[in-house]
Parts: C-alpha cells; structure tokens; sequence
C-alpha cells in the first residue's frame, strides 16, 4: 500500500486552491472534529473576516438511534448569520457521505445559505450518498476492514492514519 499523504501539506495545498473561491463574505464552517482542525487552519491561513462557524451534526445524523451519542459530543456553534452566505462546508475525511448530509441540515436549521462548497482533507470511496467535495486535498485509497483517521498531535500537527474499523 501506498504511504498516506502529508496532512500538513494538504492543508497547505487546500490554502492555495481555496484562495480564489473566498469572497469577502465566505464564511468557513468545520465540521467536529478533524474537520473543525482543519477549518481553523484554513480559516487562519486565508484570513477570513467572518468568524469560524462549527458544527457537530451529531443529532441530525440518520443513524442516531442505532449509534446512539458519542462519548464527547461538541457544541454546534455559528456566530455568523447563514442567510444568504457563501459557506465553505470543511471536513477531514469524506467517506459515505452521511456526515455531511447531517450537517447540511444542521446549517439549514440556521437559515439558508446561497450556497455551500464542500472542502476536505481526504476522501476516499465507499460513499453511500450522492455527496461530492468540490475541493479536496487527496483521494486515498484504504483498504477494506480500515478506516482513514485524522490525529492531532499536542503541537497542533496534524497526521493522517490508518486504524481497523469499529
């Protein structure tokens, strides 16, 4: 198998490509929790105005009542109004799809944005829903039986691995 990329220069290379899409009104939304370590990155790196919105789309999720709460679920916050907003959706890994469904619909309970663009670090196949990234820093092929997870180190530095699946 293939080394996995460098997720430090992925976040870079997310940087350079979002830089033209950012309007002085795009606001940045992560998705908890790699995909909130990623946004307040790119967020920094692109000096964005409006401030960073995070979203923890757990409740809206459709598998919920089987999957039940995890352990440490975050606080969906977004101190901006969405009506009308250029939103850049930002997640870690794009595997099926269902995450990011769930916090579309999260953001939708806060208005509706003229529109929402995709960002993440990775994606890999297996998706289950129609859901595509629009700006995605690497497609990473991961073997059955495991999973493609983003680490953050006590420094901040960040690392993408691989662990067997739940």
């Amino acid at each position: 198998m293939a080394a996995l990329p460098d997720a430090e220069k992925l976040c870079e290379q997310l940087a350079r490509e979002l830089k033209a899409r950012v309007k002085p009104s795009t606001a940045m939304v992560g998705i908890h929790t790699g995909g909130a370590w990623v946004a307040e990155r790119l967020h920094a790196a692109l000096a964005l105005k409006v401030p960073l919105g995070l979203v923890d789309p757990a409740f809206y999720r459709d598998d919920y009542a089987k999957q039940g709460l995890a352990r440490d679920p975050k606080r969906s916050k977004i101190p901006f109004d969405v009506e009308g907003k250029d939103l850049l959706l930002v997640d870690d890994v794009l595997y099926t799809g269902r995450t990011v469904r769930a916090a579309m619909n999260e953001l939708f309970d806060y208005g509706r944005p003229a529109s929402i663009a995709l960002v993440v670090l990775a994606e890999r196949d297996g998706r289950q829903l129609p859901v595509c990234a629009q700006v995605a820093g690497a497609m990473v092929q991961v073997p059955a039986g495991m999973r493609l997870r983003l680490k953050r180190e006590a420094n901040g530095r960040m690392s993408l691995e691989l662990e067997r699946a739940a």
